[in-house]
Parts: structure tokens; C-alpha cells; sequence
């Protein structure tokens, strides 16, 4: 759990600013997704089932930078679709870095070797490399041959120039602990942090067989931590996240934790789950109905138990209550015994499907903003001809 001292400092502090201040609700982390488009078609992806009219817009610089002046959160992680096809994405990354973000760059490295130059190390950016377990599962999970090898070349490629790299894992039904448990021993000889999450149930993803729910996700964590104990894994998280994700914490999400902003604006509730969009980082936290969301609330949020949602619930109990938090840092993950009393389901309220609807609401503000641009085009046209 080796995050850095001058960035764990800076973080905590943050907390406990908004701590003393008596904010309820305040992030953690931006989630900026400058673009949708990827140059892989994962089969456990949610994110990139758009038509090509929305998958080829681009959030500009300005915007990036503006959503993060605006959000305020001490860390800027930038998942996509595939960050490093935006054009602007060094501009963006020297943008953060300047306003002194921490800023995570997300990549299933394809383009990293190829794009290293675009960026220059930096205490407050690393890449954060999609691997999602040993060559043969990781392919398979990406539906393509070979990127595995081209994912580690480049992790070997960015830290001989000086860069910070970690990896992330996504866990999904059906991959063995001891499998995971050489997946993690493969990165201490990378040397290089890991952060793992499991699935979340994207309702538009291709595969639906094999997203964890809450029984088997605390169940794998723990044979995985119990293979893992006298190793030096080095985890990217909490300690009391890993201790939630293997049962031993009753924790309710935190949404807001990790605010995401992209093409269609702030999003409704969380990274994962779209619906609705806010124009404005303040309307996002004024008008979300956040207590109708989250496990045992909402059908779609039933089996989460991503690091989106929970990691920031972990941070505040740290800051609630430390000596729980170097207990559990001292102690290690507890793999046996019973677990924390899980949420109840009865109450939670039926799934809504609305993803159709937000995408022809775009579609339509996109043909709109090209018929404008085309008849002041041909406006101008006619102006410069009379």
C-alpha cells in the first residue's frame, strides 16, 4: 500500500479541510473522460457502445482543464475509451500537472511506447496501464492476441524514461485466485503498484455472464489475500477498501466521491451508472437524488463493489477513525471468520433504462451544431463571394 508520502499528505489534508469545513458531500477524484472512442472492444466494456457521431467527439483542453478547476478534487484520473487517441491529450495531462493535480492516466497502452514523448515525468502523473490479469486471460478479456506483451513492453518502455507506472486490474467471474495471486506476484518483478476492481455489471456489455456479485467478489478477495500473505504486493488502495472488498466492512458507496465528466456533460449518479447528465459540477451536487442510489437502494447498483464508488467511503472512514485504519494496516486483510452483516436488498427500488434516450438526445444537439456550423459556413461563404 506504498502510495507516496507527499501525495497521501496532500490528499489527507484535503480530507481533512472538507472535514473542518462541515461538507457532507465533496470529491475525491475527477473522473474526465475527454472522448469515448477505443482502440479495443473489451467484452466486459460498457463504455463504448455509442454510434461513431458521439464516438468521435473530443472534449477539448479547455473544457478538461475547466472541469477540473471546477470539481476541485485533488486527483484527475482520465479513463476513456482510449485516452491516448485524443490529440490533445499531452496539452491536457501538462494542464493538470501544472495546476498540480495528481493525475492518472489510463491506458491499455497500445500507443503508450509511441506517445511517450507527448509527456514528461512527474511526481504528479503516472500511467495507469489496463492489465487484467497473466497473458492468456488478459488477451482473451480484450479479445485481442497480443496485446499483453505490448501492454508490458510499454510498462518497461515508460519506467526506463523516468515515468511512474502502476497497473489495473478489472476481476471478473471465473478467473482463479491463484491465477490473480501470480498476476500480482508478476508485478513486484515489474515494480510496479496495482489497483483492482471487480466488474461492474455494465448493463450494454457484450458479456453478461461474468460480472461478480457481492458474495463471490468477497469470497475470491479473500483466497486472493490469503495467497498473498508475506508478499510485497504493492496495492494502489486503502487498506480498509481491500479489507471491504474481502467482507470485512459494511460500507454504503460515496458517488459523489468520484465525479465524472464527459462529452455529455457531469454525469448522474457515478462514473459507472449514466443517468442524466448535469451542464455544471454544482448542479451535478445540487440536483442529484443521492439517496435513492447505492447498494440495497437501486437494482442496478445491487452487486457493486468498484473502487469508484467505495474507495472514497474507505477514505473518510480513515479520517473518522485512524486507529481502525492502522489497525487494519498492521494487522493485514483478514481472510477467515465471519463477515461485516451484508446490505439489505428488500427495499431497493426497480431498474430504469434511459441510455437510449441520452444518446438521441445527443445526437440530436450534434446534428443541431452542425447544421448551425454549416449554414454560418455558407453564410460566410456568400458574404466573402458578394
Amino acid at each position: 500500500m506504498a502510495i507516496p508520502f507527499f501525495k497521501e499528505m496532500r490528499i489527507g489534508g484535503y480530507l481533512l479541510k472538507q472535514k473542518l469545513l462541515g461538507r457532507k458531500r465533496y470529491p475525491l477524484v475527477l473522473m474526465l473522460e475527454p472522448l469515448f472512442r477505443c482502440n479495443l472492444a473489451c467484452v466486459g466494456c460498457g463504455k463504448i457502445d455509442y454510434p461513431d457521431a458521439i464516438l468521435n467527439r473530443r472534449m477539448t483542453a479547455q473544457e478538461c482543464w475547466d472541469a477540473a478547476d471546477e470539481c476541485g478534487a485533488p486527483m484527475v484520473a482520465i479513463p476513456g475509451g482510449e485516452p491516448l487517441i485524443h490529440k490533445e491529450i499531452g496539452e491536457i495531462v501538462r494542464g493538470l500537472v501544472a495546476r498540480k493535480k495528481f493525475v492518472s492516466l489510463c491506458t491499455n497502452a497500445l500507443l503508450l511506447e509511441k506517445k511517450l514523448d507527448l509527456f514528461e515525468p512527474s511526481p504528479y502523473l503516472f500511467f495507469s496501464v489496463h492489465l487484467d490479469g497473466l497473458r492468456d486471460h488478459h488477451d482473451k478479456a480484450v479479445s485481442q492476441v497480443g496485446v499483453f506483451d505490448r501492454a508490458v513492453s510499454a510498462i518497461k518502455a515508460a519506467k526506463a524514461r523516468g515515468f511512474t507506472v502502476n497497473v489495473n486490474a478489472t476481476i471478473f467471474d471465473g478467473h482463479p485466485a491463484e491465477e490473480i495471486a501470480k498476476f500480482l506476484d508478476l508485478t513486484v518483478e515489474l515494480g510496479v503498484g496495482v489497483s483492482m476492481s471487480p466488474g461492474y455489471a455494465y448493463e450494454r456489455a457484450p458479456d453478461q455472464e461474468h460480472f461478480l456479485n457481492r458474495t463471490k467478489t468477497k469470497k475470491l478477495f479473500r483466497d486472493v489475500f490469503a495467497l498473498g500473505k508475506g508478499k510485497k504486493w504493492n496495492f494502489m488502495h486503502s487498506g480498509l477498501f481491500l479489507d471491504f472488498l474481502a467482507g470485512n466492512q459494511e460500507y454504503e458507496c460515496t458517488p459523489w466521491g468520484m465525479p465524472a465528466r464527459n462529452i455529455f456533460g457531469w454525469q448522474k449518479p457515478c462514473y459507472l451508472l449514466g443517468e442524466g447528465y448535469a451542464k455544471t459540477f454544482k448542479e451535478l451536487m445540487d440536483t442529484t437524488d443521492w439517496e435513492t442510489y447505492g447498494t440495497g437502494k437501486y437494482e442496478k447498483c445491487a452487486d457493486c463493489m468498484a473502487h469508484c464508488g467505495y474507495e472514497p467511503t474507505a477514505a473518510t472512514a480513515a479520517l473518522n477513525n485512524p486507529l481502525k485504519a492502522m489497525w487494519v494496516s498492521l494487522r493485514g486483510i483478514k481472510t477467515t471468520g465471519p463477515m461485516a452483516p451484508e446490505i439489505d436488498m428488500s427495499k431497493q427500488r426497480p431498474a430504469q433504462y434511459i441510455f437510449s434516450e441520452q444518446v438521441q438526445k445527443k445526437l440530436s444537439e450534434i446534428r443541431k451544431d452542425e447544421a448551425e456550423a454549416a449554414a454560418a459556413k455558407a453564410a460566410r461563404k456568400a458574404s466573402t463571394a458578394a
